[in-house]
């Protein structure tokens, strides 16, 4: 069987911290993908429990990984992933500037499906997965799930600018 790969945007509780660290969801259960696909709850726990070293990657190309993921669990919502990206390489530099400026946004798991059935609605129930990798995409395949955060770096930018908008409107309803 060769390798599936399962694009997901980065969930709510993504972020990045200290311009490398890196958290949320690959996954989500129970949410139909634009491939049609759902996957079930407990469709990792096998291949978390004897696989390590699952690769964080850039648009899944084995040529370029850019980090390391330090954690993957499965919880009630989906795959939980947290990890390092590596700053000291160049597509690591560029991922975490991407990320911070919301350029990308997105998730995409690399696997091999082991178990699957049709539902009664005609999609693909991933019930068990061998999990090989997690990239940072340009495109997800699962739109529900968004990025939240962003670098300490750039939330200041962000938090400076909606001070100096919130100093700009006091000004045009209060006058000096």
């Amino acid at each position: 069987m060769e390798l599936e790969h399962k694009f997901s945007r980065l969930s709510c509780d993504i972020s990045l911290k200290d311009g490398h660290i890196i958290e949320g969801y690959a996954s989500l259960f129970d949410a139909v993908d634009q491939g049609n696909d759902v996957v079930a709850r407990g469709a990792y726990a096998a291949s978390l429990a004897k696989r390590s070293g699952v690769k964080m990657l850039w648009q899944h190309d084995p040529a370029q990984p850019i980090g390391i993921w330090d954690e993957l669990r499965e919880d009630d919502r989906g795959l939980w992933v947290k990890g390092r990206i590596l700053t000291d390489v160049e597509k690591g530099r560029e991922a975490a500037a991407l990320i911070a400026a919301g350029a990308i946004d997105g998730l995409s798991i690399g696997y091999r499906t082991v178990k699957s059935t049709k539902t009664s609605q005609g999609q693909r129930l991933l019930t068990e997965v061998e999990l090989w990798e997690v990239s940072l995409v340009t495109f997800p395949m699962l739109p529900e799930a968004r990025v939240a955060g962003k670098s300490d770096e750039a939330l200041t930018t962000d938090l400076r600018d909606l001070a100096d908008a919130f100093r700009q409107a006091r000004a045009a309803l209060i006058p000096d």
